[in-house]
């Protein structure tokens, strides 16, 4: 079975460049060990939530996917407020001010991949090998051969990996990464709250992590608290009321009393970077390239960007040659470059910032939250990158 690309993973990255190539003519794989949860049949809600910016928003609308959404289900975010850790300083982000109708959309992570998944299910050129796995991946000069658990062989062109942060992929290429823990746990739930959150998302910089409060739909929203080690492990197994007592103070009762909605989670935080994107017929895309720190909301969407920027690629060249050729690859690796280092650099820096005990970084990091509040022009230019 010979196909022009081959995506490996079908979370949210892989299956939207999937989506994105869908009328593009070439002949589209997609290996997946599991498809996406079903939807449930109740009014339940998914823990785990993605800030999904205007560029990503735009990139999924291009693709059929965001027409799919339930608006119901989908909260704009027009303020963002960030608190330091001194109880004083603050830098605060308005929709209005940068000029944008919203400066994310939050939405459940099964509701989208729902919406991705039924996009591709409809494309005549998509193949879908779910549940399958590979068992062996062989390099040809003009072609990739996997072999699959239950014997079928493929031939790809190009083979892209989005299996994750611990891509398998990416190993059997031989693609090396720098890696280092965080030793924080993200810790995910969804509350009721007694006050009515305005669209906006909070988020409080404090010694022993990152927490933030997005607004979900009605009177919900999500925390994401990027905790150190000791707090994620309590935090993880507090019964409801006392939880939710906790995170209440942590975020200064501004949203009122909270009520669990659905149980608390963790996942561990670690950074992760790869030294290569390509090699000949291979590319990465999402978390097997790359893993940030989740204060700034971006992974998502920087795995998003590179589905964009690959599809891009591939459509603008469509027809001149081999989609697998390396110089093609190449062309996306360095179009990818620039922005995976600043929302790296920018991401670990913060956290190491806010991470530092000693006194006088904790008086310029409250101070620098200061004064870049007092400047509209510096603000909108940190937006921007997240915008895109």
């Amino acid at each position: 079975m010979k196909f022009d690309i081959v995506v490996i993973g079908g979370g949210l990255v892989g299956a939207s460049l999937l989506a994105a190539l869908k009328d593009s003519g070439l002949r589209l794989a997609l290996i997946e060990s599991r498809p996406p949860a079903p939807l449930p049949a109740d009014d339940s809600w998914d823990g785990r939530v993605y800030a999904i910016s205007p560029g990503s928003v735009a990139f999924l609308h291009a693709c059929g996917v965001w027409q799919r959404m339930d608006v119901a289900r989908v909260t704009p975010v027009h303020e963002m407020r960030v608190h330091g850790d001194d109880s004083a300083a603050r830098i605060d982000f308005s929709a209005y001010e940068s000029g944008v109708p919203e400066l994310a959309c939050i939405i459940e992570n099964r509701q989208l991949q729902h919406a991705v998944w039924e996009t591709l299910s409809g494309a005549e050129n998509v193949q879908l090998f779910c549940p399958a796995q590979y068992d062996s991946l062989t390099w040809h000069e003009s072609y990739i051969e996997l072999t699959l658990s239950d014997g079928t062989v493929l031939q790809t062109a190009l083979l892209v990996g989005a299996d994750g942060v611990n891509s398998r992929v990416r190993e059997q290429a031989g693609i090396t990464v720098d890696r280092h823990s965080y030793h924080q746990t993200g810790v995910v739930a969804n509350f009721e709250v007694e006050r009515p959150h305005h669209h906006i998302a909070y988020q409080w910089f404090r010694r022993d992590g990152v927490l933030a409060l997005l607004p979900l739909p009605g009177k919900r929203v999500s925390m994401v608290w990027s905790a150190n080690a000791v707090l994620a492990d309590e935090l993880l197994t507090l019964s409801p009321e006392v939880l939710c007592g906790q995170v209440g103070r942590a975020a200064e009762h501004e949203l009122g009393m909270m009520r669990l909605v659905t149980p608390q989670r963790g996942f561990p935080l670690n950074f992760v970077q790869a030294k290569s994107l390509v090699k000949p017929r291979l590319a990465l895309i999402g978390d097997a390239a790359h893993g940030i720190h989740p204060l700034a909301g971006q992974g998502v969407n920087l795995g998003l960007r590179d589905a964009r920027e690959l599809a891009n690629v591939l459509l603008q060249f469509d027809g001149l040659g081999d989609c697998g050729e390396f110089s093609l690859l190449r062309y996306y690796e360095r179009n990818r470059k620039e922005d995976i280092l600043a929302m790296q650099w920018v991401t670990d820096g913060l956290q190491k910032l806010f991470g530092s005990e000693d006194a006088a970084i904790m008086r310029i990091r409250n101070l620098g939250l200061g004064i870049t509040n007092r400047f509209p022009l510096l603000k909108n230019r940190l937006m921007h990158h997240a915008l895109s």
